[in-house]
Order: structure tokens, then C-alpha cells, then sequence
């Protein structure tokens, strides 16, 4: 299991007790699979662990709007973001929602046929961009917004955590890449993507945040706790810089237009001299680029796994906030 993981090496997840076991518990039940790298290399840190699968399961698969859209829109972010690895996985649970030939349309990088499909997919790319939404209509009902932009916002944080923590192997040997391979898989996920899930089951797993806290696009939906509870939790990595990086990554993603960084990482701080600053920035704007060479130049006796998955949780959740910032407020209707 091991080699599914880059720079951390979380515990199997057979030896989870406690709050890490509850969670695995609901994500085999409500996500099909039992314990995905996604979520195990969170592990290390289940303050980080917990509210990542509520943010994902109130989105996903238990908001409002159907599966299809929302796995479009979170592939269309993925796309964004250059993540091999979550490009896969949706392609896959595209075939498990039972669309099979939308989902081979994307796999060799088409347009899907119907345009509805086209304008989610196209919708969950421009996310990526501040404001990149402007302030046209959503390409999908008003009410089911709340379930979209929570997935969105998901992705976002996960594509940066599984670029920067995992490799791109979804299945041993790139398997995915192969047709019958993503159609088998997605066909034996059928049954639980397609089954209804209760809204708000995950929250029972949060140290739940103040209602006031939650956002207003949400609409008072339980994915607006769940992503109060990943702020909160994810912010709390700022500790891990001092207060000179936290100003020098902040100005950084106040400037940052979506644009990914150049291969020469011009402007990025030295790993030798502002190694966090670094790490937390390549976390933000381009996780894949994350090395062996960054990591070990940040780290001391004291950081653990632990440290490192809050780190880099930190830069993540920076650039979702600066997304969520910049959101078009008044929502537009169809």
C-alpha cells in the first residue's frame, strides 16, 4: 500500500480505531470504495480527515443536483488543476453513474455531446480562474447550486492534496487507462452511486462549527458545516509558518490569477532559505511539482507526517479560499 504514497506514510488503514475508523466506516458505505488513498493519506491528521470526507459526501453524493453533473464539474476542476490521478477516478464513477459513453468521450478528451454536459464540464474548469465565474448563469438549477459549488470547492482542495501526497496510479499498473478496465470498475461502484444518501449523515463526525460560520452559498444546506469545519481545520496549518512566510504566501495568493506557475517556479521562495513559504505556495498553485528535494529541506526532528499533511493542507485551502473569495455573490438565476 505503501507505494500509493509520496512523502507520508500513513498507517493501514485495518489499524484505524477511533474517529479514523468512524469515517472509513461511512466511506465504504456511502462511497463504494473502503479505504481510498484520497481519504487514508489524510489519516495522519483526523482533524483534516473528518471534514474533507463531510465536505466531499454533503457535495457529492448526498447535495442537491444529480451525480452525473456533479462528477462532471468536479472532472472539469480536475482537469484545471493538471490531477492525473482524480481525472481518472471520475472518469471511472461516470461509468458508475451509468453514462458510459460520456464517460469514454471525456477519457479521449472530447467534447461530451450533449451541450448541457458540455457547459458543467466547461463550468468546472473555469473554476480554477478568481472570478473566473463571472457573473453569467450557472448551467445547472439555482437550487442544486449549493451541491456544485460544494463539490467544486471539494476538488479543489483534494486534486492539491492527492497531487502533492499520492501518485498517479488510481489501480496498480495505471490499469484505469485501459476501457474495459474503467468500465468494469465503475460498474461495480453502480450500486452505491446510484443509492440515495441522507444529507448531513458526515456532520455527526465534525466538532461542528457555529451555523453563522458557514457560507452563504450554501444556503443553509449541511455542506455549508462541512466546509466551515475543512476551514477551520485546514487554517490551523498557518501555525506551522511564521508570521513573515504567513504574510509572503497571503500576498502571494491575493496576487495569483489560476494561472499555473512557470517550470523555472520564477518568484517561488528558496527551498533552502523559506522552505514552508515554498512548500505551502506549491501546494496552492502547482502541487505536482512538490519534490523529495522540498520536502526534506523543510523537514526536522519535530515534523512528522502530521505536520506535513497540515502543511500542505494549508497552502491547498488557501487558494480554495481564494476561489470561494471571489465568487460571484449574487447568484444569478436560470
Amino acid at each position: 500500500m505503501s507505494t500509493s504514497f509520496r512523502h507520508t506514510e500513513p498507517l493501514p488503514p485495518k489499524t484505524a480505531t477511533g474517529p479514523v475508523a468512524e469515517v472509513y466506516g461511512q466511506i465504504a458505505r456511502d462511497f463504494g470504495i473502503e479505504t481510498p488513498p484520497t481519504f487514508v493519506v489524510l489519516s495522519s491528521a483526523p482533524e483534516l480527515l473528518a471534514p474533507t470526507w463531510a465536505l466531499l459526501r454533503e457535495s457529492l453524493i448526498a447535495g442537491p443536483g444529480g451525480r452525473t453533473g456533479k462528477e462532471l464539474a468536479a472532472l472539469g476542476v480536475s482537469l484545471a488543476n493538471r490531477c492525473p490521478f482524480c481525472v481518472d477516478a471520475h472518469t471511472m464513477l461516470l461509468h458508475a453513474t451509468g453514462d458510459h459513453a460520456l464517460a469514454e468521450r471525456v477519457a479521449r478528451g472530447e467534447r461530451p455531446a450533449d451541450e448541457e454536459h458540455a457547459r458543467v464540464l466547461d463550468w468546472g474548469r473555469r473554476t480554477r480562474v478568481p472570478g473566473g465565474l463571472g457573473a453569467g448563469p450557472y448551467p445547472f438549477p439555482r437550487e442544486h447550486a449549493p451541491g456544485y459549488l460544494g463539490t467544486v470547492f471539494a476538488f479543489h482542495f483534494i486534486n492539491r492534496i492527492v497531487s502533492a501526497l499520492l501518485t498517479e496510479k488510481v489501480l496498480p499498473g495505471n490499469a484505469q487507462r485501459f476501457r474495459a478496465v474503467r468500465s468494469l470498475a465503475g460498474r461495480t461502484l453502480a450500486r452505491t452511486v446510484r443509492r440515495p444518501a441522507r444529507p448531513g449523515a458526515s456532520l455527526a463526525l465534525l466538532d461542528p462549527p457555529d451555523p453563522g460560520e458557514a457560507p452563504a452559498w450554501a444556503d443553509g444546506a449541511p455542506v455549508g458545516l462541512a466546509y466551515a469545519a475543512l476551514l477551520r481545520a485546514a487554517m490551523a496549518g498557518a501555525g506551522l509558518l511564521d508570521l513573515d512566510d504567513q504574510e509572503l504566501v497571503e500576498e502571494a495568493l491575493l496576487d495569483w490569477d489560476g494561472s499555473h506557475p512557470p517550470l523555472g517556479l520564477d518568484g517561488f521562495p528558496d527551498r533552502r532559505e523559506r522552505p514552508g513559504a515554498r512548500l505551502v505556495l506549491l501546494a496552492a498553485f502547482a502541487p505536482y511539482r512538490i519534490t523529495d528535494a522540498d520536502v526534506a529541506a523543510w523537514r526536522r526532528p519535530e515534523h512528522t507526517d502530521h505536520c506535513l499533511v497540515h502543511l500542505v493542507a494549508y497552502g491547498a485551502f488557501l487558494a480554495v479560499d481564494r476561489l470561494e473569495s471571489a465568487l460571484y455573490r449574487p447568484i444569478a438565476r436560470t
